[in-house]
């Protein structure tokens, strides 16, 4: 998922590539410290921070959510994160704009039914990102991410499509963006994991925090460190607020903000 615009811990199971597990319970995802040397040049387009061609990392073997559709319920409401069809987020962040609108379109990825959301980024009216990404949520409360489809532009023609992913595909795996049960000091959580292309990651810093933006000010929202080690460089803390949820995205490093300036209906 764009690192702007957008998680517990698990052990066992496998989910093949491009396979359909339907047999297994839902589990919660988590980083691990098992794993083995890999290429990032093998297994196509990245994630957020995906690693680029010829370069080395390491891939988490232990790394498997169990997906059970059966788990999973139609609706996306969690209020940290609700995706109501029809909803369009407008936000900005310096001189880029972007649009994000919950779709009425569905797609089955592991056999769960998920949300489509469409995203597009511009700058001065020209489209620089164009993305669609996929939720689902389970029966506890927890969303999931279950893939994207992102494509960068430059003067009206496609340049890349680094950080496209789907789970199940190529060994790519969901990840949690909104855990069912969050808890500050809870275990780092995986949003994605798309090994060596795709490995955004998250903490709970806060509960019951505040934020202010040009959509307005919103209190008891939980406020998350969001990373990939892929580019250790790249770090945010998100702010997702009941009843709208993503408000605001600040750069660490450089204080750039990404704010919520208009949600409707």
């Amino acid at each position: 998922m764009r690192s702007s615009w957008m998680v517990l811990v698990v052990t066992a199971g496998v989910l093949g590539c491009g396979s359909d597990d339907t047999s297994s319970s839902t589990s919660s995802p988590s980083s691990s410290s098992a794993s083995t040397a890999a290429s990032s040049g093998a297994g196509g387009s990245g994630g957020a921070g995906g690693g680029s061609g010829g370069e080395s990392c390491m891939v988490d073997t232990t790394y498997d959510p169990k997906i059970d559709p059966a788990n999973f319920v139609a609706a996306v409401d969690n209020p940290l994160y609700p995706l109501v069809p029809g909803t369009k987020f407008v936000y900005q962040a310096g001189d880029e704009h972007v649009e994000v609108t919950v779709t009425a379109n569905k797609r089955m990825i592991l056999g769960v039914s998920c949300t489509e959301v469409h995203d597009i980024a511009s700058v001065a009216g020209e489209t620089i990102e164009d993305t669609l990404d996929w939720f689902a949520q389970d029966k506890d409360g927890a969303v999931w991410y279950f893939g994207e489809d992102t494509k960068e532009y430059a003067n009206n023609m496609v340049t890349s499509t680094e950080g496209s992913w789907t789970g199940g595909v190529d060994g790519a795996k969901p990840g949690i963006v909104i855990p069912a049960m969050p808890m500050v000091g809870m275990p780092d959580y995986r949003q994605e994991y798309y090994a060596c292309h795709a490995e955004d990651m998250g903490s709970v810093l806060d509960l019951n925090a505040s934020a202010m933006v040009m959509a307005g000010s919103y209190t008891g929202c939980m406020k998350t460190h969001d990373y990939t080690p892929l580019e250790p460089a790249v770090n945010e803390e998100k702010y997702y607020c009941p009843p709208v949820g993503l408000v605001l995205s600040v750069d660490v490093v450089s204080g750039e903000r990404e704010e919520l300036i208009m949600v409707t209906p």
